[in-house]
């Protein structure tokens, strides 16, 4: 809280300030000035509140004539009671939304504090709400709206009549998110949230205080996991657990290795037939399963190739797309991928990346390994394609000498 006088009016800017107090008469632009710095774009704020303790309402109003409308015609202040009907109408959105999927809110606020049958009421929402991808997208967009304007409405003693519903849909919301976190942490700073949202003085709603175990797709019994989840009673949930999973594994190694995106791309067309109702949950549920054992024997791929992560991948910038080439032409291209990162990690200098030469050298070592020892079946055409899809590896992956992706992926956490 800060007390000024004359000052922080013009020249002046913290979009986090969200409640100015006037205690001096002020009018025409001075005025505007001064509740304009609350009225500032920022993260997790719906809007500025003016506390007025020197009567300058009169004075506001001919300011607002002068000064006030904007193109669109409105006024940029409005009575707090505003702020508090609309928040009415969002929650009663939400609460409609909730109750077109079998959640009751109602219900599960009446239930105690603390106990099972609460527990097992938020799990029941959660695995209602969490899927096909429009559900959860239009609950949690709800949810953050509320949560906002009822963050806006505080300390207004209005808040109190909606703390229970809003802690209710967040409560929900905190675990979605906790369950679709393919590494999730201790849920006590989602607790914590919650008891700020309620500011310590209401009552919120109690859920578990840890999330989920991250799901290792490399450990998993594929056929162990099915079994489980036709007897599931929360089978929406499992399956969002399971995306969730693969598109952790999906974005390491891609990040590891770009050429297999495609993988990615199967993922999300299968849960785009999902969510438009051509795939039913039991039989995404099983695609995903073979996805994951795909993604669990590219992850083993380059023992079999044996060859290490970051020759793979030359190797299959190198092959992917090619011509079709004989058992003794692969080997050779395992070579070049070989002598090639060797070559490459010796001409990687310190900030290489800003320097013109040690590009120009970079470039010109994969113009001549892949020249010479590419086999003839690859055209000039392709050739250059090749080099520099290489060159862009290596600047992406490579971004200082000794510290490329794939350091940052073996080194211990």
């Amino acid at each position: 809280l800060v007390f000024v006088c004359a000052m922080w009016l013009t020249g002046f800017d913290a979009p986090s300030c969200s409640t100015v107090y006037l205690d001096k008469p002020m009018r025409n632009h001075t005025l505007m000035q001064t509740i304009a710095r609350a009225n500032r774009v920022f993260p997790g704020k719906h809007s500025g509140v003016i506390v007025d303790y020197a009567n300058v309402f009169a004075s506001l109003e001919q300011a607002l004539a002068l000064y006030g409308v904007g193109q669109s015609g409105q006024r940029p202040v409005r009575d707090k009671q505003t702020l508090v009907d609309e928040l009415r109408r969002t929650l009663d959105e939400a609460t409609a939304f909730c109750a077109s999927h079998r959640v009751m809110l109602a219900e599960l606020e009446a239930l105690p504090l603390g106990g099972l049958e609460r527990l097992q009421a938020v799990e029941e929402a959660v695995n209602a709400l969490i899927s096909p991808d429009p559900t959860r997208q239009v609950f949690l967009t709800d949810e953050r709206g509320a949560s906002t304007l009822f963050q806006a409405v505080k300390p207004d003693p209005a808040a109190v009549e909606f703390a229970g519903r809003v802690a209710c849909l967040s409560a929900i919301a905190a675990a979605i998110r906790a369950k679709l976190d393919p590494n999730p942490t201790d849920l006590s700073a989602v607790m914590g949230d919650i008891n700020a949202l309620l500011d310590r003085s209401i009552a919120g709603l109690t859920i578990r205080e840890s999330g989920p175990p991250a799901l290792d797709l490399s450990k998993l019994d594929f056929a162990a996991l099915a079994r489980r989840f036709q007897q599931s009673k929360h089978q929406n949930t499992d399956l969002e657990v399971l995306k969730a999973a693969i598109r952790a594994q999906l974005e390491r190694m891609i990040r590891l290795n770009s050429t297999r995106a495609d993988f990615a791309e199967k993922l999300e067309a299968l849960i785009e037939s999902y969510n438009t109702g051509s795939r039913s949950l039991e039989a995404l549920f099983e695609e995903l399963l073979k996805l994951s054992r795909a993604l669990s024997e590219e992850q083993q791929r380059h023992l079999r190739e044996q060859m290490s992560e970051e020759e793979l991948v030359i190797f299959d910038i190198l092959t992917r797309p090619a011509p079709e080439l004989s058992a003794e032409e692969r080997a050779e291209i395992k070579k070049i991928a070989r002598e090639l990162l060797h070559r490459i990690k010796q001409l990687l200098v310190l900030s290489w990346r800003r320097k013109a030469t040690a590009r120009s050298q970079l470039k010109l070592a994969i113009e001549d390994a892949l020249d010479l020892g590419l086999p003839r079946a690859y055209t000039s055409d392709l050739y250059q394609q090749k080099c520099a899809a290489l060159f862009e590896h290596v600047y992406e992956r490579y971004p200082e000498r000794d510290a490329s992706v794939y350091a940052r992926a073996s080194s211990p956490t």
